[in-house]
Order: C-alpha cells, then structure tokens, then sequence
C-alpha cells in the first residue's frame, strides 16, 4: 500500500480506486531484485485480493527444451514466474490477456495492466481504464485492489488532442490490409508519444487482431497507452470533428515500412509469427496459408502463443496440423526477449510490426517485416518470397 500511496502522490492523484483486475509484468526476470522483491511479498503472506493474470516469463515453462539461453538465466526465469504463482495470481504467461474471455474487462471497468501492448489494447478496444502499471506497482495493484484514480482512469485523459488521419494518396486496398497496421502503429507511436490520437480513413469495424498489431508497434515506438479508430473502437464518438488534423501520406508509411526492413540483403533462416501471441484466428489462418505444405528444412518457423490458446488448439486440431507442417509452437514467453531462436547468420521474417521493432536491438538479428502470407511461403520456399501487393511490387523500394 505505501507503493500504491506514494505512486498516487507523485501523479498527483487526491484519491484511490478500487480495480476488478490485475495484469502483472513483473514475473519477467531481471536479475536478483526480481525474486528478491516478490520473496518479500511471500514471506509477509501477500495474496492478490484481484483476479490477476501474468505477462510472459524468461522461459517457456511447457516447452523448456526450446530455450537457447545461460542454463543459470532459465532456472531463475522459472523460479520468479513460479513464485508469482505462490501469490494467487493465474499462471497465464502471456502478453494477450484480453484474448481470455473471463480475463477482458468491460466497457468502463477499471483494471491494473502492465505490459505496453494489453494497456494500450484495453483502453482502445474494450474501453476498460488503466494506466501504465511497471513492475512492482502492478503487483502491488494486484494486492491492494487499488490503484490512483489519475491519468486514463478519468474521462478528461481518455479524450483525443489530435486526430491522425491517412491521406487521399494512400491507397483503397491498403487500408484493409492487414499490413498496414504494425506499420501505422509505428507511425502513431512516433506522432502521438504518449498523448491519445484519433485515427480517422480506416475502413469501420475493424477485427481486433489488426487493432492488437496497431497497440502494439504504438506501444512499442512511442508510449502509447491509449488511441480512439474512428469507426471501430468503442469510445470513438467522443473525439471532437474540430480537432487539429495530421496527415499520414503513402511516402511515410513505406518509408516507416522499410525500416522495420534490416535484412533484405541477408539469406532467410527464421520466421517468427504471434507478437503479441497469437489468437485462435491468426493460428486458424496460418494453419490455412500453410495448405498442408511443410516449412523448409532449413528454415526455422516458431508461432508464439498464450498457452490457454494453444489448450484451445490443441483441441481442435489446429496445433497438430502446425506442428506436422513444421512449425514450432512457444508459450509462455516471446522470441525477441529470450534466446530462442537457433544461431544464424540470416535474417528473420515477422508479421510483427513490435517485433521487427524490437528485435534487432534485443536479440541482434535482421529482420525484414511482411506479410503472414509471405512469411510462410517464403518459410516454405527456403527464400524471400515477395508478392505483388497494396504496398507496391518491390520490396526494397516500397
């Protein structure tokens, strides 16, 4: 409570609210202070008073063996996400809370979410209201059932202060292309910051798998907690017509695509889908686009999903039918934070807008960003395959 307190005083917050849920990041291991911190918690037999899910680990708890890393780094990894365990919270691991049908809040309901993707998905999408919880506030959100009543959690924060609209220029097809939406999302993220934009010229009722790619690269090149799509997003109606109006023209957006392009001039040696993790939609389609065909030999082909999700896939078939196909199945953590991946010398092709952000950085890899479709052909193919498409025929100019 003195976390929660003293973080309600530095935000200039009078008052505290009460939370119907929790979303915890701290269980990613950062060194020592990680498990030092959450044995505190233990040994004063803390327990959530919330329904608290937890963000990835260091380490895929079902699927030890795909881990690359420090023998030392896994033990401890799996050692902190088993001890958020110890405090109530449910064993989730996954980046996508939201894809938990008891774990989405309502319209209007307030929750304490860390993990920059969920946050900013919860206030967009579903209109449910947090803040950007880091670790150990989070945790201490989950157990005090409290949090500030500042910032996304009151009207006058969740309201936009300019709208981003695409330009005339950029193409009809291209604004229903899936595409699109890791790259706007980076685009939004380096336009807004952290205040909330209003995306006007998408087509209406978008699915939330696209508004998921867009929270996430948002919340990945700016801070991104909170945006209204005009037309799908559920507290759209509010944004004022008379706001300032930024345009986003067809040149930006190929030339924002390009850079999360590192390694055109590199041989393919990995494809690395689902980030955030997959849903059910995305491993149904992937499954689709395979069409029974098997990823080449020497091409690594990792899908990475919330175990809750896979449970589902399982159950259906889906998960065999990746699995036969050649393709890898990973919970519990993410390919561009945990040493995963096998060593290569190639490049990396993601439908992941965050990830392709993201991963040269962390994990030291070229990555080129494209298409689900072309990055499992090209899986299939051993090579770069490029199609024709709404961005323009070639790659290296688009």
């Amino acid at each position: 409570m003195r976390l929660v307190v003293r973080a309600a005083e530095v935000s200039g917050a009078t008052r505290l609210l009460g939370v119907v849920g929790a979303h915890v990041d701290s269980c990613l291991y950062h060194g020592q202070a990680s498990i030092d911190f959450v044995d505190r918690l233990i040994a004063g037999e803390a327990r959530v008073s919330v329904p608290t899910t937890l963000n990835v680990g260091g380490i895929d708890l079902l699927h030890p063996e795909l881990f690359r890393g420090d023998p030392d780094l896994a033990a401890h990894s799996a050692e902190l996400m088993e001890r958020y365990r110890a405090l109530g919270a449910r064993p989730t691991y996954t980046c996508a809370p939201y894809q938990l049908p008891d774990a989405r809040p309502s319209l209007g309901q307030h929750v304490a979410w860390g993990e920059s993707n969920a946050i900013a998905f919860a206030n967009s999408v579903l209109g449910a209201r947090t803040n950007r919880y880091g670790d150990f506030i989070d945790i201490a959100a989950a157990i005090t059932g409290r949090v500030p009543d500042v910032g996304l959690h009151r009207d006058e924060a969740r309201r936009a202060t300019f709208i981003l609209r695409l330009a005339d220029d950029v193409p009809a097809p291209l604004r229903d292309d899936d595409s699109l939406f890791g790259v706007l999302g980076i685009v939004l993220g380096r336009r807004a910051g952290s205040a909330v934009a209003a995306i006007d010229g998408l087509p209406a009722e978008q699915s939330e798998d696209r508004l998921k790619a867009l929270a996430a690269a948002a919340a990945s090149s700016g801070a991104v907690a909170m945006f209204h799509v005009i037309g799908s997003t559920p507290e759209a109606s509010s944004v004022d017509p008379d706001l300032p109006v930024e345009e986003v023209t067809f040149a930006e957006l190929r030339s924002a695509r390009r850079e999360l392009s590192t390694g055109l001039d590199r041989p393919l040696s990995a494809v690395s889908l689902g980030t955030p993790h997959a849903s059910m939609a995305q491993l149904r389609r992937y499954a689709e686009l395979l069409g029974g065909a098997a990823v080449h030999p020497e091409v690594e082909c990792l899908v990475s999903t919330g175990r809750d999700v896979l449970a589902e896939a399982e159950a259906e078939g889906v998960a065999g039918t990746l699995r036969r196909a050649g393709v890898e199945l990973l919970t519990d953590t993410c390919s561009y934070i945990a040493p995963i991946l096998r060593p290569h010398d190639g490049m990396v092709m993601t439908d992941s807008g965050k990830w392709a952000y993201y991963a040269p950085g962390n994990i030291g890899t070229r990555v080129v960003y494209a298409t689900a479709a072309e990055c499992l052909d090209s899986a299939v193919a051993g090579r770069v395959m490029r199609h024709d498409g709404a961005w323009g025929a070639e790659w290296s100019t688009a």
